[in-house]
């Protein structure tokens, strides 16, 4: 699980590298479009900004329905915009298979790997 002040990597070509948690939020929407188009010499974002995310890798072990557990080297994340879409349009990373039952699957189409 991932606290408030928490320290994780950004896994997307949104511009950031790292970010800081400063609220959970436990939401049970889904995503429903595709990620809007930007140019790619555009700043996506900036110091200071704050943006929703999505973690898809945590050190804290996660249990899976068959009993198993998966664990990360580090803490990770995907940023998004207001809508609830991804802010990059690729992903530099692995990224848990468990977010595609979590309605992300746009995320997990664009990893280049899953686990």
């Amino acid at each position: 699980m991932i606290g408030l002040k928490s320290t994780l990597n950004v896994i997307d070509n949104s511009g950031a590298l790292l970010v800081e948690c400063v609220n959970v939020l436990k939401t049970k929407s889904t995503t429903g479009g595709a990620a809007a188009q930007a140019s790619v010499n555009a700043v996506k974002v900036r110091k200071g900004d704050v943006r929703r995310a999505v973690i898809v890798r945590t050190r804290k072990p996660v249990r899976r329905p068959d009993g198993s557990f998966i664990r990360f080297d580090d803490n990770a994340a995907v940023l998004l915009n207001n809508k609830r879409e991804m802010l990059g349009t690729r992903i530099g990373g692995i990224v848990s298979g468990d977010l595609r039952l979590k309605g992300w699957g746009k995320i997990v189409s664009l990893a280049p790997r899953v686990v």
